[in-house]
């Protein structure tokens, strides 16, 4: 039998334990691992582009750390896993501070007993969508020097924000409240080789997860949330093909969506 916290409705998927499903992760409950699989069924290489999202992940902490940043602020953490902010940064930088900030009440569990004994690192319930909500809650405020360069990640979580002006505002709020020297990585879902009925049904999907509408942007779409940052090179490119490593496994030429992933800084 499968234990479900108290304010959690397993019938209703969430896109945190989706993502931990496709990660390999056991995390999740029927009704993820159900519209995981469908997933799957739509778009065969989703699971190879989490694995190549996470990958992103880590070399843009460890990119950040070699900027000289310090303190990290994600925005829509996921459940743990393997190589989380916490964990890539403080092996690069073993002062860096580490904010995470999600909503899924799972989430916030997991992280708060993962990390409870790690003073360096917190856990925060906050709303992209209220992106002050996050930057003058006390808890972040007291854990982050917004008056020094700190490192904002939004992996993913974009497309989770329909409209275009209201995802822009979001990081426009963000960006403002960053000193110089600061970064922000994003990565966001595009819509590859999909065909129409896919995408829409990929839409009704995620309409009946937790987090809602999904909503796949294009490359220039994408590019408009870096205004005001230089991005590091390669630029905003296939996330997969963001600065990859030796031995790195590349995503195999399978039909399905697609992602964007970049880094930004502010000089």
């Amino acid at each position: 039998m499968e234990r479900v916290p108290a304010g959690v409705d397993p019938t209703v998927p969430s896109v945190a334990r989706i993502y931990d499903y496709l990660l390999g992760g056991k995390d999740n409950f029927a009704s993820d691992r159900a519209a995981a699989e469908k997933l799957i069924e739509l778009t065969p290489n989703v699971r190879e582009g989490v694995q190549a999202n996470r990958r992103f992940l880590s070399r843009a902490v460890r990119l950040m750390c070699e900027s000289g940043i310090r303190q990290f602020l994600d925005i829509g953490t996921g459940l743990p896993t393997q190589e989380n902010v916490h964990q890539v940064a403080l092996r690069v930088a073993p002062e860096s501070r580490i904010v995470y900030v999600d909503n899924d009440p799972i989430v916030l569990s997991h992280g708060r007993a993962l990390l409870e004994d790690n003073p360096q690192t917190i856990v925060v319930d906050g709303d992209m969508r209220n992106p002050e909500t996050i930057l003058d809650n006390p808890r972040v405020t007291e854990h982050l020097d917004f008056d020094k360069p700190v490192g904002l990640l939004m992996l993913a979580v974009l497309h989770f924000v329909p409209e275009d002006e209201d995802a822009e505002r979001i990081v426009k709020t963000l960006r403002d409240r960053l000193a110089v020297g600061s970064g922000m990585a994003i990565s966001h879902l595009s819509y590859g080789d999909l065909d129409p009925e896919k995408i829409r049904e990929g839409r009704e999907l995620y309409k009946k997860t937790s987090a809602g509408a999904v909503t796949p942007r294009s490359h220039a779409e994408i590019l408009r949330f870096f205004d005001g940052f230089e991005l590091v090179e390669p630029g905003l490119v296939p996330t997969e093909n963001w600065r990859p490593e030796g031995g790195e496994p590349q995503l195999p030429p399978l039909p399905g969506v697609d992602g964007y992933a970049g880094v930004g800084l502010l000089r």
